[in-house]
């Protein structure tokens, strides 16, 4: 079989994080998001909301991250790797807040292809805002919609994840893999 790098996407508060962490409690080899890391490091370091503050320097660290964890899960001695978020994600953030970015972002969403790509849609019933997520219910639905249209604009298709319990959200994951 060959190596599959699934990415599961998302809006904020969606449950990304929830099924992540229940495919790593059933065993499954996972990366986390770490927007949250780069975000608290930066927090250290005298900047309060990155993202906001330095939008690019903030994509910049994110899209090295995220290309860090495809290289490490191609090297992973698992058949399957599941990420939380992949490299386009970074790019339809900036379509949200409508800044440019180089043409060093494309290539990467380019070069890095994942086998899978699992989009869980905003619910509202689960959303929680927090510290690290300053983003409203509509703006996290606006946010899906640029990542949906990122997600294709680079030939992926997208699987949506039905509303429903977190093991039978990844039940329906795990069936679509083995299809």
């Amino acid at each position: 079989m060959q190596k599959e790098i699934i990415v599961i996407i998302g809006g904020p508060g969606t449950g990304k994080t929830t099924i992540i962490d229940g495919l790593v409690a059933k065993g499954h080899c996972c990366y986390p998001e770490i927007s949250r890391e780069v975000t608290l490091e930066a927090k250290k370091q005298g900047i309060e909301q990155l993202f906001l503050e330095k939008p690019l320097l903030f994509s910049e660290l994110l899209l090295e991250g995220r290309k860090k964890q495809f290289q490490n899960a191609t090297k992973e001695p698992r058949e399957v790797v599941f990420i939380d978020r992949g490299i386009p994600d970074v790019l339809a953030y900036m379509h949200y807040i409508g800044d440019s970015y180089p043409a060093t972002f494309d290539a990467a969403c380019r070069e890095h292809t994942y086998s899978k790509i699992f989009i869980l849609p905003p619910w509202e019933e689960i959303y929680i805002s927090d510290h690290e997520r300053y983003e409203n219910f509509e703006q996290a639905k606006l946010i899906y919609n640029h990542l949906t249209e990122t997600y294709q604009n680079y030939g992926y298709e997208l699987i949506e994840v039905p509303k429903d319990t977190m093991d039978n959200r990844i039940l329906f994951i795990l069936d679509e893999i083995s299809k």
